[in-house]
């Protein structure tokens, strides 16, 4: 799709019990940096699980614009043929990465540090969105960005014939941020070294260490400090991708509020910078348990057995557990809805600069199908009305935004009145089974 697609308008309607398994496919920030990190070595990394949504075949096809040899053999086998720290080619057209920011923020990184230069663009919700928190840190190494006016796709990077290495400390929780930076950090001497105040999903570090780099993090007054020894040949890998929790929340969320629900969701990361989402559905009451847990591809996974939850009471979400949940937010704020009294959600400001504003955008359409909200540039708090008391029967804009769909169409599946949303296209570059998969365990999902 690369974000281009035509509108696809879609409803949701009361549905009886969801049941049955819910395989949901491969995560999308892992599946990402296998490619990228599998670019980066030298030989053949080989990918099983590989989400095959379009933000990650649009880092694939930009992988091989700078040179790797990407090749898919079945439903999510790849094999990346690398070449090596800073062997990128200048690719011949301009890299077009969709509607993702990780996709854009991690390939500006992997490629700023060698002197080339390449052009990138995206979808108009990507192009909306900041890159200057990106490209500020990069050009401590030397780096040049030339973009629109706030530091906008399109944008043209011009990567250090001369990198050196930095030390950065994150103005705000981002893992885009930190990736890019460490990335950064593998073609350039010496070391570099990012600090981070509130610790953000830790994929980069891990798979890093994985792929042969030299890579420490220790926690000190200043918080966790990871420091990356550059230059390294990083060693080609068997990537077993663990499956989204991102993903996973929506039918999860599903199975919570619709009567009479009893679904298994299995092999879900539960990676601890990953999974704030699931502490706290289980601290509102839902009714989830943890099964079987055990670890892939160098993540800790478990099968979550989800049951209808009535009796779930709106609780104060830490605000320091938002760089662990950042993405699940609008679905949790759906949850609320059907919960008892009011689920406060601050610290969460990011949400302004995702696909979309996501916090207007859960407000507007939590508020037209009959929900009372208040918010703030940081806050949003939402007065849940229990099981089955939300009247729903409105139409819901998405914004181009993946998790505003998928949780407008889970809020229908629970409402009392059909809920619709505008636009079900972007679906497409995080969960392209999501139509298919909600079927089959009984959801009135439809298009049109």
């Amino acid at each position: 799709m690369s974000g281009h697609a035509d509108a696809q308008p879609m409803k949701a309607r009361k549905s009886g019990p969801l049941k049955g398994v819910a395989e949901v496919p491969g995560d999308k920030s892992i599946s990402h940096r296998s490619l990228i990190f599998g670019a980066m070595a030298v030989g053949e990394t080989r990918i099983s699980g590989l989400l095959e949504g379009q933000d990650v075949l649009d880092t694939a096809k930009a992988m091989r614009a700078f040179g790797a040899t990407v090749t898919r053999h079945g439903e999510g086998v790849w094999t990346v043929n690398g070449v090596g720290v800073g062997g990128f080619q200048e690719p011949a057209d301009v890299i077009d990465c969709g509607n993702s920011g990780t996709g854009v923020r991690l390939i500006m990184g992997t490629m700023a540090t060698t002197p080339i230069t390449a052009t990138f663009t995206g979808d108009a919700s990507l192009r909306k969105r900041p890159m200057g928190r990106v490209t500020d840190p990069l050009a401590l190494f030397g780096t040049q960005a030339y973009g629109r006016k706030g530091g906008r796709l399109p944008m043209t990077v011009v990567g250090a014939a001369n990198p050196v290495p930095v030390r950065y400390a994150l103005p705000v929780a981002s893992a885009q941020v930190k990736s890019a930076v460490l990335l950064a950090g593998l073609n350039a001497p010496g070391e570099t070294v990012v600090i981070e105040r509130e610790p953000t999903r830790d994929h980069s570090e891990r798979m890093l260490l994985g792929f042969g780099a030299k890579l420490t993090v220790e926690k000190t007054g200043e918080g966790h400090v990871i420091t990356l020894t550059g230059q390294p040949e990083l060693r080609p890998q068997t990537v077993a991708v663990p499956r989204d929790p991102s993903s996973a929340a929506f039918p999860t969320c599903a199975a919570l509020i619709v009567e009479g629900s009893d679904i298994l969701v299995p092999g879900v990361s539960q990676n601890l910078t990953r999974n704030g989402l699931y502490l706290t559905l289980v601290e509102m009451g839902a009714d989830i348990e943890f099964q079987n847990p055990r670890e892939e591809g160098g993540e800790p996974v478990a099968d979550l057995r989800v049951r209808f939850s009535g009796n779930m009471k709106g609780i104060e979400v830490p605000p320091e557990r938002a760089p662990s949940m950042i993405d699940e937010y609008p679905i949790l704020s759906v949850v609320a809805a059907f919960a008892h009294g009011r689920t406060v959600m601050r610290g969460v400001k990011e949400l302004r600069v995702k696909e979309s504003d996501r916090i207007d955008a859960m407000a507007r359409g939590l508020e037209a199908c009959g929900v009372k909200i208040e918010e703030d540039e940081d806050t949003l708090i939402v007065h849940g009305l229990g099981p089955g008391g939300v009247p729903g029967g409105a139409t819901a804009k998405t914004h181009i935004d993946h998790r505003i769909a998928m949780s407008f169409l889970v809020l229908g599946l629970a409402a009392k009145a059909e809920v619709a949303v505008d636009d079900g296209s972007p679906i497409q570059t995080s969960f392209p089974v999501f139509e298919g998969l909600m079927h089959r365990l009984g959801a009135d999902i439809r298009r049109g």
